[in-house]
């Protein structure tokens, strides 16, 4: 998930370049109204999820280094204005989420319970497979509101499936 997360990323920043800046920035009535609102809001979700993470266990030092990156304060933040500078943070997470997942998780990290607090405060205890699991799906659905939006403005993005990052077993053996 990692890699396709990575991948689709990618697709986004190479479409999102071939735009005028108020392309971005206009309203199309998407949850987080624009394609740079909801490219914000993708960036909010992991820096929300991954501190969280960084919690869960001191060998997480790629993701430790993420809480130098500015911190929102609501969901709807724009904290990156520019594509430039979103496109960079963009890719410092997607590289933090694979050094995290190939190098500093086990195994048994999967099976444990992670204790956070939501961003109204309140506490919630869930396991961390299925946290990682709704990360990576949350991605997934924001994304394809902006792969629609792309599409309304006449944008191919590209092969969007998961099917792709999966080795065909048939042509390995």
């Amino acid at each position: 998930m990692a890699l396709y997360n990575q991948r689709m990323n990618c697709q986004l920043v190479s479409a999102a370049k071939t735009l005028k800046h108020n392309q971005l920035r206009d309203d199309k009535g998407a949850f987080f109204g624009s394609i740079l609102g909801t490219l914000n809001h993708l960036i909010i979700g992991d820096m929300i999820w991954l501190l969280r993470f960084a919690k869960h266990s001191n060998r997480y030092q790629a993701l430790i280094q993420l809480s130098e990156l500015p911190y929102p304060n609501s969901l709807g933040d724009i904290l990156y204005d520019q594509l430039e500078p979103l496109v960079k943070v963009r890719k410092q997470l997607d590289l933090a989420i694979l050094e995290w997942l190939n190098n500093e998780v086990h195994e048994a990290d999967f099976h444990t319970t992670l204790t956070y607090r939501n961003t109204k405060g309140e506490v919630s205890e869930r396991e961390f497979s299925e946290l990682l699991s709704h990360m990576f799906n949350h991605q997934t659905h924001h994304r394809g509101q902006i792969s629609t939006l792309f599409n309304q403005l006449g944008v191919d993005i590209g092969t969007t499936d998961y099917l792709v990052d999966i080795p065909d077993n048939k042509s390995i053996g």
